[in-house]
């Protein structure tokens, strides 16, 4: 073989080797991309570069197959749905404690399915992994219930805070506990209240 053809070897060998690397790295983003769908891209956002984003999404992964998940019992899942429907009850003539209240049945939940329930930002990771979809409204409520502690949050947005949580506890439980039915705050002006959504 002369030493033109060896060089043409070697070269059309490491154009394979990089396309095949590419494909490699384009099927690992896409991978990522759908299992953790709007989360990705908060990560990249949040990283200084798409390989550090995809890094720490790897190893939420890691560190989530370290958990010891554990499916809910009926028993349990018919407990967690009673105690959502008083809640939204409660949110009539409480919204701002129902709020509360939403925040810590969801916490419990979190944590008989072994999710860890320390600091929030940490909550947040190991979700993502399973939950990636329901995190914005995750996010979203603990925001308002923030609010609500500083006494900001309007009844609107309590009841949004209540829509925010009700996803995640779903996606929890594995099922929507009530349908899409959501009490609002009780009017002078109403003889009845009216539900929404």
């Amino acid at each position: 073989m002369s030493p033109t053809q060896v060089v043409v070897i070697v070269i059309v060998v490491l154009v394979l080797a990089a396309l095949a690397a590419i494909a490699v790295v384009a099927s690992r983003r896409r991978d990522l991309k759908q299992r953790f769908g709007p989360e990705y891209d908060r990560v990249v956002a949040e990283q200084d570069s798409r390989g550090a984003a995809e890094r720490e999404l790897r190893e939420r992964e890691r560190r989530h197959a370290e958990l010891e998940l554990t499916p809910l019992s009926p028993e349990s899942r018919a407990k967690y749905t009673a105690a959502w429907e008083e809640l939204q009850v409660r949110f009539v003539d409480s919204p701002a404690e129902a709020v509360g209240e939403a925040d810590e049945l969801v916490s419990r939940l979190i944590a008989e399915r072994g999710y860890p329930t320390g600091e929030f930002s940490e909550q947040i990771a190991h979700l993502s992994v399973e939950h990636a979809r329901t995190l914005t409204h995750y996010r979203d409520a603990h925001e308002i219930r923030l609010r609500n502690e500083r006494g900001e949050a309007s009844t609107e947005e309590l009841r949004q805070a209540l829509v925010h949580y009700r996803a995640l506890f779903a996606d929890l439980l594995g099922e929507d506990p009530v349908g899409h039915q959501l009490p609002e705050q009780r009017h002078p002006d109403h003889e009845h209240d009216v539900t929404s959504r």
